[in-house]
């Protein structure tokens, strides 16, 4: 699989992985029953998709995961800001310079 096609799932999982999460975090705190369940049904649903997405193509996921795991963390992060308000702090943004330097040395160092 070529690399661009192989970020480009990772970015859509990575979106609907946080994205689910937060819509099942909506539901969780929606006022009304239906609202509440529609919501965390809804969720579900993202995570499944979520959940085939990331695994369906032939690639070995764990070669890929230091990817994987820095554009869930971005995608968290910008899904956090403009669904909850939530700004990243100082400690949020130094951990995530962690997990991207992570991700670094686990795509490109060559044993």
């Amino acid at each position: 699989m070529k690399p661009g096609l192989a970020f480009l799932i990772l970015a859509v999982a990575a979106v609907l992985e946080a994205g689910g999460d937060a819509i099942i975090r909506r539901g969780l705190h929606a006022e009304g029953l239906a609202l509440r369940l529609g919501l965390i049904v809804a969720g579900g649903l993202v995570l499944t998709a979520y959940g085939v997405t990331v695994n369906l193509p032939p690639w070995d996921f764990g070669r890929l995961l230091g990817v994987y795991v820095a554009l869930f963390f971005v995608v968290a992060q910008v899904i956090n800001r403009c669904a909850f308000g939530v700004t990243p702090t100082a400690p949020v943004l130094l951990g995530g310079g962690l997990i991207l330097s992570g991700a670094l040395v686990m795509t490109f160092w060559r044993a």
